[in-house]
């Protein structure tokens, strides 16, 4: 118990004497050459000694460091909201692009059709009932579908 009591009071000594000796965190480091061609490092230069400031005083708490880094925070915050919102927006114009495509090729399908002829063609009317294409009814729907195509700016195809 003695021996213990002992080390704890050896090694609150050593603590105490380190915090005496070691210089302050804030302090400058200089260095020199001394008359021996040996390098010197000191938080004091000794007077007349040519010194380099090698570290410099730790700098100063910036009061506003909290209202910076909540700023900051905030900023970061808003470019990911900015990249999630452009990735959706990139997204829907993808699609809107692929619904844009599909449709046209739909379009210029059923002109290709009508034009060739070679089979019986029917719309639905109102009831759900056939009513088969003559000649005047085709050109009526390539018609049409030219102006659907025009209007949804279907690239040439």
């Amino acid at each position: 118990m003695n021996r213990a009591r002992n080390r704890l009071l050896a090694s609150a000594a050593v603590a105490a004497l380190l915090t005496v000796v070691a210089p302050p965190a804030d302090a400058a480091l200089y260095k020199w050459v001394d008359a021996n061609g040996r390098t010197v490092y000191s938080d004091q230069v000794p007077p007349g000694v040519k010194a380099e400031l090698v570290g410099g005083a730790a700098p100063a708490a910036n009061p506003d460091a909290v209202k910076e880094f909540g700023t900051k925070d905030a900023e970061f915050r808003k470019r990911q909201l900015d990249r999630a919102e452009d990735g959706k927006k990139g997204e829907k114009a993808r699609a809107d692009a692929q619904k844009l495509a599909t449709g046209c090729a739909q379009a210029r399908a059923q002109i290709v059709n009508l034009r060739n002829g070679d089979f019986a063609m029917y719309k639905l009317n109102d009831k759900g009932e056939r009513v088969f294409l003559d000649e005047a009814g085709r050109k009526a729907e390539i018609g049409r579908l030219e102006q659907s195509m025009r209007e949804r700016n279907c690239p040439p195809g």
